[in-house]
C-alpha cells in the first residue's frame, strides 16, 4: 500500500500535465493549419490594386494601357498612333492628350500644309515677280507680260487647299490643345493666351512643353 501511493500520486500529476500538452499540441497544429490555408490561399500581389497606369501610391499617373483606349492619354505614343487619336477624339475637349500625342500630332499637321504652302509660295513668287516687271521699258514702247496662267494657277491652288485642310482641322486642333492644356493640370481657355499680341503664342507654346501632372486627372469624365 505504501507503494500504491505515490504511484497514484504520480499519475495524478501525470495527468493534468499530459492534458496540458495535448490541448497546447492541438492549439499549435490548429494555428499551422490555418497559416497554411491562408498562404495557399493568399490573394496574389498586387490584387485589387489599380490596373496599367492607374494612379499608385506614388502618384502615378493614370494612362492608357492600349494606343485603343481613348478615354485616358496615351503615353509614348508613337507617330502613327497619335495621328489616329487625333481624329477618333475630333471634337472631345473633355480628358488629357500626353506630350508625344500632341507633338506627333502637330508633326503631322505641318506636314499636310508643307506641299499646299509651297506650290502658293511659288505661285506668289512668280505672280509678283511678273507683276514688277509690268512697268514700260525706259523707253515706254513696249509692255512686259502679265502674270503666267501657271503662276496663277500655282497660287490658287495652293491657297485653296490650305483653306481646306485648315478648316478640316481646326476643330481637333483646339480639341488637341485643349486635352494637353488639361494633362498639364491647366484649364483649356487657356489656349486662349495664344491671342495676345506678341508674347501669347510663347506663353501657350511653353505650355504645351511642360509634362504631365497627377493633379491633371481632374479633367477626365
Amino acid at each position: 500500500m505504501r507503494g500504491f501511493r505515490p504511484l497514484c500520486s504520480t499519475i495524478g500529476i501525470a495527468l493534468p500535465v499530459q492534458r496540458r500538452y495535448f490541448s497546447y499540441t492541438k492549439v499549435t497544429m490548429s494555428y499551422d493549419a490555418n497559416s497554411a490555408y491562408n498562404a495557399n490561399n493568399a490573394y496574389p500581389a498586387g490584387s485589387g490594386a489599380a490596373g496599367p497606369g492607374a494612379m499608385g501610391p506614388g502618384g502615378q499617373i493614370r494612362g492608357a494601357a492600349s494606343p485603343d483606349d481613348l478615354s485616358l492619354p496615351l503615353y509614348g505614343a508613337s507617330f502613327g498612333q497619335a495621328v489616329k487619336r487625333f481624329f477618333k477624339k475630333y471634337a472631345k475637349f473633355s480628358g488629357r492628350a500626353s506630350r508625344s500625342e500632341y507633338w506627333w500630332a502637330a508633326l503631322f499637321l505641318f506636314l499636310i500644309q508643307l506641299i499646299p504652302s509651297i506650290l502658293y509660295s511659288i505661285g506668289l513668287g512668280m505672280t509678283a515677280g511678273a507683276a514688277s516687271m509690268a512697268a514700260a521699258d525706259p523707253y515706254g514702247a513696249q509692255m512686259s507680260a502679265g502674270p503666267s496662267g501657271g503662276a496663277l494657277a500655282l497660287t490658287a491652288i495652293g491657297g485653296i487647299l490650305m483653306l481646306l485642310i485648315g478648316l478640316a482641322i481646326i476643330v481637333p486642333t483646339l480639341a488637341l490643345s485643349w486635352r494637353r492644356l488639361h494633362d498639364a493640370n491647366f484649364a483649356g481657355p487657356f489656349w486662349f493666351l495664344s491671342f495676345i499680341p506678341g508674347v501669347g503664342g510663347i506663353i501657350v507654346f511653353v505650355l504645351m512643353l511642360l509634362p504631365s501632372k497627377p493633379e491633371g486627372q481632374r479633367f477626365d469624365v
